[in-house]
């Protein structure tokens, strides 16, 4: 961490009429990398600020976007995917979790690690992500209610987390749990769900390159209606698997328990991939409304929902053979 924090005094007297420059944009990226890792920094008191835009870096790689590590879409502004969120612990609005989020302390933060591992433990947040340099990951986010965000991440991919541990032969699933307090989470007093919030992943899914466990987004630290300090980000399946701020990772024998698929079963499936073809009772998934804040508005013209988001070149082999409609 003191080489990340040197990095961070170094890069911060960067002048931005230099930005421009290829040194100056690397030690930028270096810069944001190292505010990924830096869990403990505080947020609350510039929660509320609109920081300026990071200047554009290179186009994606070929084989970055062939990955599916990164997208040449529009990406959703910084405002909208920080003030546009569906985190019920702070409310039910979408405007909740901006305005109440900030009652969430993010530091110190720890970390409960167990089940079928060899070294299971309750690690603080620095220390489960110590060695890792986290990676930016520009990812399409499909929300089940039938809108989507285009997402700068930070993050390290979960399966490197995860091995530490040394998971045995009997980890078939990985269950996730987030904090519930109800002093710093207000929307907990409603029973809209049966707290603490859960989600799980197959063994597989977790362990896929794609699935990212992400400390920021926007080059910065993740803000709390974000899921400050630690969220799984899991671009194939729609948001609520996604789960925020988390301080329990189990790895277990049999599919774990999740609170959406718990309160309604027929609507939200426990593996819950982006499918057009499966509508929700509510919402459509044949189309989705982009969120971009294009030309001052919230969404754009709506657009075809690809299976597994349009990850399926990466993912789709993982469900070979699965009916995709039971199992939704």
């Amino acid at each position: 961490m003191a080489g990340d924090r040197r990095i961070l005094r170094e890069a911060l007297r960067i002048r931005e009429d230099d930005v421009t420059d290829e040194a100056v944009w690397r030690q930028r990226r270096r810069l944001l990398a190292a505010f990924g890792a830096l869990p403990a920094l505080g947020l609350s008191a510039c929660a509320g600020a609109e920081a300026p835009p990071a200047p554009a870096g290179p186009p994606p790689s070929a084989a970055s976007v062939e990955a599916g590590f990164s997208t040449d879409e529009v990406l959703t502004r910084e405002t909208d995917a920080t003030t546009y969120n569906n985190f019920y612990e702070f409310g039910t609005g979408k405007a909740d979790p901006s305005r109440a989020a900030r009652t969430l302390h993010t530091s110190p933060w720890q970390v409960e690690v167990g089940g079928e591992c060899a070294r299971p433990g309750t690690l603080e947040l620095n220390d489960l992500l110590r060695g890792f340099l986290p990676e930016e990951r520009i990812y399409r986010l499909r929300c089940v209610e039938g809108w989507s965000m285009v997402i700068p991440w930070l993050g390290v991919p979960l399966g490197d987390v995860l091995r530490r541990f040394e998971p045995t032969s009997n980890a078939k699933y990985v269950a996730f749990t987030t904090l519930a307090d109800r002093t710093q989470m207000p929307g907990m007093r409603y029973r809209s769900i049966d707290w603490p919030y859960r989600e799980g992943l197959r063994i597989d899914e977790a362990m896929h390159p794609l699935t990212l466990l992400a400390t920021g987004m926007y080059g910065k630290p993740l803000p709390q209606q974000n899921g400050a300090p630690l969220r799984l980000v899991v671009p194939w399946k729609y948001g609520f698997k996604s789960i925020k701020s988390i301080v329990a990772i189990h790895f277990v024998e049999r599919m774990p328990p999740t609170a959406w698929n718990d309160l309604q079963p027929r609507e939200y499936g426990f593996f819950a991939n982006v499918n057009p073809d499966v509508d929700h009772p509510r919402w459509s998934q044949g189309s989705e409304r982009r969120i971009s804040g294009t030309e001052g508005k919230l969404f754009a013209n709506r657009i075809a929902t690809r299976p597994f988001n349009g990850y399926a070149d990466q993912v789709a082999s993982m469900y070979a053979g699965m009916d995709l409609r039971r199992w939704y």
